[in-house]
């Protein structure tokens, strides 16, 4: 599949601050990407610089072939985005709101403004005041402002926030509708992780401004799957036996135990070697693995996951 969104080695200094190190990552055409990681790690500082709205100190941001830098304006008209909070006027309709927006664009007819808030699912509320609508429905109206240039790749940064559950079903049900039936990439910022494995397709992790992983979600649950707990003397001599074998990886001491991923089908084979190598078995288990226990491993257990 083509990038619709290419990022390398995107850094941000202020002063002798850096807010983003080095983050790289890439967007597919008809996917949903995460953006995941825990409040302050620098998610929303990273999409102020993809959609122009700060430079990067380093690094490049290419938008479906434009590079940000040099063709900017060719760039930005493939990018509808929210950024924190839709930014509405509450004193005029939905409509008027569409309309200025739509002003700004330069050639969005009506035509297209009906099209768009039908597709939000506003069409029946769109000539009442934004005053009277609720947050699910300022979000909604928020996003057909960012829909309205028929953009290519939609950013939306902590689009949840303040939704109730049926809210945040509504809003993951359309994102999913975009992408399967208007060919949109969409990349969702969230310090939720349940959210972003309930929506997206890949996702990036990121902590203290640095990429910590780039992984499909069919990998990150599959590096939750089940561990084997070994209570075992000598720790040290078994570890070593346990990193040679093909079969068995991810070992690591925790808690005067050993950790490891192996077939679980195979514990009775390696207790066996255990015991004609002479080592002395306590005890042995499965462990399972969280995808929330995964999150707080890679950032260093910070944040809300």
């Amino acid at each position: 599949m083509k990038s619709v969104l290419s990022v390398n080695g995107l850094t941000k200094k202020i002063g002798k601050k850096t807010l983003v190190r080095n983050v790289s990552f890439d967007v597919k055409e008809g996917e949903v990407f995460g953006f995941l990681g825990p409040n302050g790690a620098g998610k929303t500082t990273t999409i102020r610089m993809l959609v122009g709205l700060i430079k990067p100190t380093e690094g490049s941001i290419t938008i479906t072939g434009y590079n940000v830098r040099k063709s900017f304006k060719e760039a930005m008209r493939q990018v509808g985005s929210i950024v924190e909070n839709p930014e509405l006027y509450t004193y005029l309709t939905g409509w008027e709101n569409l309309k200025q927006f739509a002003r700004m664009l330069g050639d969005v007819s009506d035509e297209r403004i009906r099209e768009t808030a039908k597709k939000v699912h506003l069409d029946h509320r769109i000539h009442e005041k934004v005053k009277t609508y609720s947050l699910g429905m300022k979000q909604r109206l928020g996003i057909a402002q960012a829909l309205l240039g028929n953009p290519k790749l939609l950013i939306l940064d902590e689009p949840t926030n303040g939704l109730d559950p049926a809210g945040i079903r509504e809003l993951r049900e359309f994102v999913r509708y975009l992408v399967e039936e208007e060919n949109i990439s969409v990349f969702v910022s969230s310090h939720m992780l349940h959210e972003v494995q309930m929506m997206c397709d890949r996702v990036a992790i990121i902590n203290h401004g640095e990429t910590v992983t780039v992984a499909t979600m069919d990998e990150l649950v599959e590096r939750t799957a089940e561990r084997v707990e070994w209570t075992i003397e000598p720790l040290q001599a078994t570890k070593a036996l346990l990193e040679q074998e093909e079969d068995v990886y991810d070992v690591v001491e925790e808690d005067g135990k050993l950790l490891c991923r192996m077939p679980v089908e195979n514990i009775p084979i390696y207790t066996k070697m255990f015991v004609e190598q002479g080592m002395h078995i306590q005890g042995v288990r499965t462990v399972a693995v969280t995808l929330e226990d995964l999150f707080m491993e890679l950032t260093g257990g910070e944040g809300n996951a």
